[in-house]
């Protein structure tokens, strides 16, 4: 296989990243405004909520990525420039949108959990952008560190590295599978997207070990380092998620 993996639409040559990220923001979208049909705010509500996490989740996206390769300032600070026109992180979109909506309840005197009707959205679109993501290769920045592994992928380098792509693909269907066992018991309003949140972020700290990226504190990436800001956010909520037998609210 030679990297990128080009995709031909007729005798229309398709880079795979624009493709693939295409294909994930309108998958994305249409579910999310599929599940807000059934949302417990009022629709203009849910539009300001929608507005204002988009504009967060861009925010955080571009701030993550210069933070994530800083040391790229001032020995390569042309890459440094492309990296953020075109690149983002999901980690950065996350936290970024979580605090653009925060902040537009605010604003708007919401007072109610509104993260719910946005996590398989969420998770379908990370899934299907990470395929665009494996096809591009080296210039996508998201491969892993060199493997032994017999699965381990030579992205055009002459090096078996962690396809950490198809990690990211496969843990994000076991957790779609594991939010639908789970919504069979009784749980709170928020509890959806708390745990998708926890169970993300927590895969990522993890899994950037397997990236060769700049680690400047204590071993950790800038990722990473939000990764741990965001569960440590979340950490009174933990306990709170994993009891099965909480007494359902508004679902």
């Amino acid at each position: 296989m030679t990297f990128p993996v080009y995709l031909w639409l007729g005798s229309v040559r398709i880079h795979p990243h624009i493709l693939f990220e295409s294909l994930a923001y309108a998958i994305a979208f249409r579910l999310l405004i599929k599940n807000s049909r059934k949302d417990s705010i009022a629709p203009t509500q849910r539009s300001s909520v929608i507005v204002g996490g988009l504009v967060g989740a861009l925010v955080g996206a571009k701030l993550l990525v210069l933070l994530q390769h800083i040391d790229l300032l001032f020995s390569n600070w042309q890459q440094l420039f492309l990296l953020l026109l075109q690149g983002k992180t999901v980690v950065g979109a996350l936290l970024g949108g979580l605090i653009g909506v925060e902040i537009t309840k605010k604003i708007i005197g919401v007072n109610r959990s509104t993260g719910d009707v946005f996590v398989y959205p969420l998770i379908v679109g990370t899934a299907v952008g990470r395929i665009g993501c494996f096809l591009t290769g080296l210039s996508d920045r998201t491969y892993g560190i060199a493997t032994n592994l017999p699965w381990g992928v030579d992205f055009g380098d002459r090096i078996l590295r962690h396809p950490t792509q198809i990690y990211e693909i496969i843990f994000l269907l076991i957790l779609i599978i594991f939010l639908k066992i789970r919504s069979r018991y009784h749980r709170q309003e928020g509890d959806l997207f708390k745990f998708y949140m926890v169970a993300y972020l927590s895969f990522r700290l993890l899994i950037d070990f397997l990236k060769p990226d700049f680690h400047p504190i204590f071993g950790l990436s800038a990722i990473q380092i939000a990764c741990l800001l965001g569960l440590l956010y979340y950490h009174r909520s933990i306990p709170q998620m994993f009891n099965f037998n909480r007494p359902a609210n508004t679902w």
